[in-house]
């Protein structure tokens, strides 16, 4: 199996929780349906159909991803305009109405991660490595937030083999929970070990029909775990896709 390896990162990035409202938080890492709107970015999706969650969606493509900055959050207001109403005719204040608001938002800063790819479809997969080695995306590509510019670099493509012994191994990416064999986590002094319950699978109608929860480690170490199933690929890295 052929594997795309890319690394992405940008100054800030937003990837909203999708319990908080007047006071957004983020996640500490792109789920997959963020993944891939990047892909789709990067490859040239039709934004007005949501083509990249079929394109990218688990049906067709396997994502991983790793934390190579470690995760810092910082809080900042954003300045919101109301324009519910208005058709952008009212001026910014006329005594009785205040259209704007400031929004207190939780950002990631200097987020960098590392992103690797599998699809079923080898001219999708292609295109998209080609694509990506010539740093020649069809859209802007920003982390959550179309403000949040991002950039890219292509690591390479590798071959990747499959791996279901109950050994532990040294995993460089998120694990899911799902994937741990029970009581498979093992705990190593100096690591940090963080879970966070992320939407996995997104129609078209931009309607999350699965979450999972996730094992991280904050500052980009490895893992060590028992798990199900990995991937083992060329460069000696050890792989989990979500």
């Amino acid at each position: 199996m052929k594997v795309l390896v890319f690394d992405i990162w940008g100054d800030y990035g937003h990837f909203r929780k999708f319990y908080t409202t007047t006071s957004p938080l983020t996640f500490s890492f792109p789920p997959p349906p963020t993944i891939a709107g990047i892909l789709g970015a990067i490859y040239g999706t039709d934004k007005n159909t949501n083509e990249y969650l079929e394109i990218f969606g688990t049906n067709k493509c396997m994502i991983a991803l790793r934390i190579l900055n470690p995760v810092k959050k910082v809080r900042m207001g954003l300045n919101l305009l109301e324009t519910k109403g208005t058709n952008f005719c009212r001026p910014m204040s006329d005594g009785n109405f205040a259209p704007r608001i400031q929004i207190r938002t939780e950002f990631l800063k200097d987020p960098r991660f590392r992103i690797y790819v599998s699809h079923k479809d080898d001219k999708v997969f292609d295109r998209l490595s080609e694509i990506i080695e010539l740093h020649q995306p069809y859209y802007t590509v920003s982390l959550g937030l179309s403000e949040l510019l991002a950039d890219f670099k292509y690591v390479g493509v590798y071959q990747a083999e499959i791996i279901t012994s109950s050994e532990a191994a040294e995993l460089s990416t998120t694990v899911l929970v799902d994937n741990l064999i029970k009581d498979g986590l093992e705990i190593e002094t100096g690591k940090k070990y963080f879970k966070e319950k992320i939407p996995m699978v997104m129609n078209k109608d931009r309607v999350v029909g699965k979450y999972d929860y996730v094992v991280f480690e904050p500052d980009g170490k490895k893992i060590k775990a028992r798990v199900k199933t990995y991937y083992r690929i060329e460069n000696d890295e050890n792989i989990a896709f979500f």
